[in-house]
């Protein structure tokens, strides 16, 4: 990682002002300190960047992340992941999380004297929340908007390739009997899934033998597989809008003494960390976390430093094959006297 100006400040035992002050050529540093600060930055091999100069200029230093949980693997690494690439440029990450901007205290950090910019990480309230942003002179970046008004700023994940790759998977294995049980229809990442994944078994002559819609939630999963066990229409294969609605539907299956990949074919999507803690491990579509990081960060700091942004790219997830999905019948082929 990049050193900081705040590791300069801990090398050279001074304040982050004081650095700062050193970096922007003020008069009113001792000769002695300056000194300090500038052997602090040989050993460190730091550079100055923008950030360290803002701090001047009357900046915060300080960017702020809107989300709506951290109950979720990949929330929490993506808020990993902006936060190193940030501390690399000199700034604090600071968070505010709120299912809804409405709540009191959601739009804390929303405000000049308290943030240079704003990272919205998958909201629901687009319509709300840029427009405040936008009166208030904020820079924001968005990291999977709903609302495709605001494609151009966002961070864009590649959710129909991923639903394609999904459906493809389980068509390439031989599977005809296919369902898809999905997310809420007002996230425009469900949408996509789900319209990837149409166009892949149409790609082969093929449609879903069922789409239902629920929550992402194990519950969605558990209670939509009791029930097509109980009524006797269980696919080959089902692809889910998200790995907790496919745990749901693999506790349901195994509590009834049903097998995967043997009795279905199970894929997720978005490789949460118990992807891999499950058994049999969860065949899932991984988003690219790093790369989402990397590129919010970056067109945030374009704005503002005055640069010109990058151009949006759209950034490919990625499917993680692993022991939840198989041929048909397989599992009792190979395991027949």
């Amino acid at each position: 990682m990049k050193p900081s100006i705040f590791d300069v400040a801990k090398r050279s035992g001074l304040s982050v002002v004081t650095v700062s002050r050193v970096l922007n050529g003020s008069g009113n540093v001792r000769e002695k300190n300056r000194l300090k600060v500038q052997q602090a930055m040989k050993e460190l091999g730091y550079r100055p960047n923008s950030a360290a100069q803002s701090l001047a200029k009357g900046k915060t230093g300080v960017v702020g992340l809107l989300l709506s949980t951290l109950q979720d693997s990949v929330f929490d690494a993506i808020v990993k992941s902006v936060h190193d690439e940030l501390a690399g440029h000199g700034y604090f990450l600071a968070l505010s999380v709120s299912p809804s901007c409405r709540e009191p205290g959601s739009s804390f950090l929303m405000e000049k004297d308290r943030v240079d910019g704003m990272i919205i990480l998958s909201p629901t309230w687009e319509d709300e929340l840029i427009p405040e942003l936008e009166r208030k002179g904020i820079p924001y970046s968005i990291i999977d908007n709903q609302n495709p008004a605001y494609d151009l700023s966002a961070v864009q994940v590649g959710h129909y390739s991923g639903g394609y790759a999904a459906g493809k998977h389980l068509v390439e294995l031989g599977h005809e009997s296919i369902g898809h049980l999905s997310g809420p229809g007002n996230y425009k990442s469900t949408i996509d899934r789900q319209n990837g994944f149409l166009k892949a078994l149409a790609e082969n002559g093929l449609e879903p033998v069922f789409i239902e819609e629920g929550t992402y939630s194990m519950d969605t999963g558990y209670d939509a597989a009791k029930r097509w066990l109980a009524e006797g229409r269980l696919p080959e294969a089902l692809f889910c809008g998200d790995d907790y609605i496919a745990v749901g539907v693999l506790n349901a299956l195994q509590e009834a003494g049903r097998s995967i990949p043997g009795d279905l074919s199970l894929v997720g999507y978005d490789d949460q960390n118990l992807a891999t803690l499950l058994h049999p491990k969860l065949t899932t579509v991984a988003q690219p976390v790093q790369q989402i990081a990397r590129c919010a960060v970056d067109g945030l700091l374009a704005q503002m430093e005055g640069r010109e942004a990058p151009p949006p790219i759209v950034l490919k997830p990625e499917l993680v094959v692993r022991e939840s999905t198989a041929p048909p019948h397989s599992y009792l082929k190979e395991n027949t006297p």
